[in-house]
């Protein structure tokens, strides 16, 4: 465990890529097995269920450091994080730098400790962690906090570990990256085989790194073409609102993957069905949406959020949120792996392939017209009608990458909707945010008075959330635990993706993706946006029509 922390505390200390890149080089070159397999587990963003309730976790903590609950409940406003607040509280009393907890070795701790706890009846829990908390300084205490609590992140991405355990097992960072996608397990024998390369392709379940687009900011057509050049030389497809998933058909195997390497096959067993029939073998790359048969499109995203996380789907549902599988590549057909060809050369295969296949769950996405970029643009427009996010650009001769290249794959989406709202509410933020205010509540208009509508936490530089933060401490009226009530003065932009109706918010609308736009200063309280404004987006992206101007 202490290695990992040191690891954790030297990964967290700096900046750099290349000082981040050469610590997890350093510690996975000499970390036993069963220990780097948790460690690839855990950095790679994997999480635990939680053993310990946050109420128990907070209650039990106060007690092993003689504090009452109010006063945790203060250092925690103060620090802004429990996982450190308890840390600060615990390890510093603990004066146990080489105590036993800190000298288990990391998957005795995970194996041997801390999953066990769940089984456990509360008492017999507490006197464990207890027991744990008391063999560990404030450093250790903080990292094992992080990982019961489920909030261990670190500044390392999943494609940084990746790079890391690629050039120790000298392969490249897209053969590692597929060595641990799907199930892998933080098993000893699991961590060895990501250096050696054998029996990897007798896995029938592996799905492949998914290819990523990179933003595409440019709004006009000439700032396109500039950018990316001939239109001919790229393919455009609609940039689908659903949940991107693998198919995977390999003998008699059927699985579906999604980005976040879960397997959904149980939310959707009628695209495993169908895929069951095929008589060919192959590896899809698509998006799951809910279907809308009778106008032969997408339908809202909120009726496909019914199906995620569901272990059975039974026919009312099917009935009232049926799906289907929109096909846009072809990653592997009877056995063979086509991501080293090209665009155009995989698009021909997956038209080939969805001719015998397609039918009311498989859908063959289609490819967009439009000779130059001014009518490439003008079809963006009719995205929101669509009720799709934008473009897809894939350039006709690039292969399927692992992650993200640039100049590859493009997303140009639509601008999104934009209100202007009212400060209301603040509370401090975690991490390297903590101590200060930077999650908000905004609201808008409803007659005389300001509606709770968005709750947004990202888009203001450093130096505005420092600026915030102090006028949020100066203008505070009441406080909520947490929570700091303050005067309704601040009005910002709020930018979303969508908007429905929802029965579980007082203002009736439900938004998402919200994010702050910019700060408006230069607008008045009383100019912030009306709720009847907000509604009014309503029965457009009902029926889909509307536009993607600001309602501002």
């Amino acid at each position: 465990m202490r290695r990992f922390t040191e690891l954790y505390h030297e990964l967290d200390a700096s900046n750099r890529t290349t000082a981040k890149l050469g610590a997890l080089k350093r510690y996975f070159g000499a970390v036993p097995p069963r220990d780097g397999a948790w460690a690839v587990y855990f950095l790679t963003g994997n999480r635990l269920p939680r053993p310990v309730k946050s109420r128990e976790f907070r209650e039990w903590a106060g007690e092993a450091c003689g504090f009452p609950d109010w006063m945790v409940d203060e250092c925690y406003h103060r620090v802004g994080d429990l996982a450190e607040t308890l840390a600060l509280l615990l390890g510093g009393r603990a004066n146990a730098e080489a105590g036993p907890s800190a000298a288990l070795p990391l998957h005795r701790l995970i194996e041997e400790e801390l999953i066990p706890l769940r089984g456990l009846e509360p008492g017999e829990r507490r006197k464990r962690l207890v027991r744990l908390w008391e063999g560990m300084d404030v450093a250790g205490c903080f990292v094992f906090n992080k990982l019961i609590t489920g909030g261990f992140r670190v500044g390392v991405s999943k494609t940084l570990v990746h790079r890391a355990l690629a050039e120790l097992a000298e392969v490249e960072p897209a053969v590692m990256a597929h060595r641990l996608m799907g199930d892998w397990r933080p098993e000893a024998a699991s961590y060895r085989a990501l250096f050696v390369d054998e029996g990897r392709a007798d896995d029938p379940a592996r799905p492949y790194p998914f290819c990523l687009a990179y933003p595409l900011d440019q709004a006009g057509a000439a700032d396109i073409a500039t950018t990316l050049g001939d239109r001919g030389q790229w393919q455009v497809e609609w940039k689908w609102d659903g949940i991107r998933a693998q198919l995977i058909k390999r003998g008699r195997h059927v699985m579906l993957w999604s980005r976040g390497e879960e397997m959904v096959g149980e939310s959707f067993p009628e695209v495993i069905d169908a895929a069951a029939r095929w008589d060919r073998s192959a590896v899809l790359d698509g998006e799951l949406l809910a279907w809308d048969a009778e106008a032969k499109g997408p339908a809202p995203f909120a009726r496909l959020q019914r199906r995620l996380g569901r272990k059975t789907v039974g026919p009312k549902l099917r009935k009232e949120a049926p799906v289907v599988f929109m096909a846009y590549d072809l990653l592997e057909a009877d056995g063979q792996d086509c991501r080293p060809a090209s665009t155009r050369e995989r698009r021909a295969r997956l038209v080939e392939f969805c001719q015998s296949k397609a039918g009311e769950i498989l859908i063959l996405s289609p490819l967009l017209g439009g000779d130059d970029w001014e009518a490439v643009s003008k079809l963006r427009a009719e995205s929101r009608a669509r009720r799709v996010e934008g473009l897809m650009l894939k350039r006709a001769d690039a292969p399927y990458s692992a992650g993200r290249r640039k100049g590859e794959w493009w997303k140009w989406k639509i601008d999104p909707y934009t209100v202007d709202a009212v400060l209301t509410n603040a509370r401090q933020g975690h991490g390297r945010r903590a101590g200060l205010y930077t999650d908000y509540t905004f609201a808008v208009w409803d007659g005389d008075e300001l509606v709770p509508f968005a709750k947004a936490y990202s888009g203001l530089r450093d130096a505005e959330i420092r600026e915030v933060d102090r006028w949020v401490r100066r203008h505070t009226f009441e406080k909520h635990g947490p929570v700091r009530v303050v005067e309704p003065e601040l009005v910002f932009e709020i930018a979303f993706e969508g908007i429905g109706e929802s029965k579980r918010h007082k203002s009736g609308i439900a938004v998402r993706f919200p994010r702050i736009s910019r700060w408006r200063r230069d607008k008045a309280k009383a100019e912030a946006d009306r709720l009847e404004t907000v509604r009014a987006l309503l029965p457009r992206q009902a029926r889909g029509g509307g536009d993607q101007r600001s309602i501002t």
